[in-house]
């Protein structure tokens, strides 16, 4: 296949209306495969910091080359923007604009995309995605409608205190499924909570899940806190629930 057909995608931009947020609506891009048909139904991956999935996670081409190469299933993707200002407060479950944020996803964002493309609406073909933060409180939504969302990519996780907090509370996990990596070169990461050691956040995260019997797929491998590192993974990631 050339790079040509790799690199022609498919990308529709919305603003959904979003009362709960305090801007009132929120930027979403939405890939649609090749031989996308409005009559067919399509699983879908819902992915925080939307834009840097797009544009530093390459998640479209990546996506083209598994449906064109590898005869993954078409799917569909949605990348949820996020305003960086107040990133750690939408998605930090100690963050002021945590619920607010949360439920607008679960409430209006998800809602809105099932009304205008044919993604499927159960949860076995449901996947919702993120790096760091975004990996924390796309497992922050699984948690709070797991009737709903049980199919998380975290990539390097945001693991803080007040989240591993709450997976203690939990008891049972056995109906989640997550796909975890984090960088060996990510343990004295600079975030605006301060320096913390990623690796270590995410393998007391796999042990928390585990002793909860939540389904995890767990590798550690060379990489730093960046998108360089998280795009390699991706492809892995996508095929770890669609194939």
């Amino acid at each position: 296949m050339t790079d040509s057909a790799y690199l022609k995608r498919t990308v529709v931009k919305h603003e959904i209306a979003c009362p709960l947020l305090a801007s009132g609506s929120r930027p979403v891009r939405v890939y649609l495969p090749p031989g996308y048909q409005e009559v067919l139904s399509y699983p879908v991956v819902y992915c925080q910091d939307g834009e840097d999935f797009f544009n530093f996670g390459r998640i479209a081409t990546i996506a083209n080359k598994l449906i064109l190469d590898e005869d993954i299933e078409p799917f569909i993707i949605v990348g949820v923007d996020v305003d960086k200002k107040i990133r750690t407060e939408e998605y930090s479950p100690d963050g002021e604009r945590f619920e607010s944020y949360t439920r607008s996803f679960a409430e209006h964002i998800v809602p809105a995309i099932e009304n205008l493309y044919p993604v499927r609406t159960d949860w076995t073909n449901i996947i919702v995605a993120g790096d760091s933060l975004g990996g924390t409180v796309s497992l922050h939504l699984a948690l709070l409608y797991p009737e709903k969302f049980r199919q998380i990519i975290s990539l390097s996780g945001a693991y803080y205190a007040a989240s591993q907090a709450i997976i203690t509370e939990q008891h049972d996990l056995s109906w989640l499924h997550l796909f975890m990596i984090v960088g060996l070169q990510e343990t004295a990461f600079e975030t605006d909570r301060g320096t913390y050691n990623f690796v270590e956040l995410n393998r007391q995260a796999r042990s928390l899940f585990a002793d909860r019997a939540a389904n995890f797929h767990y590798e550690e491998h060379d990489g730093k806190h960046q998108w360089g590192f998280w795009q390699q993974h991706i492809p892995q990631a996508l095929r770890f629930f669609l194939e």
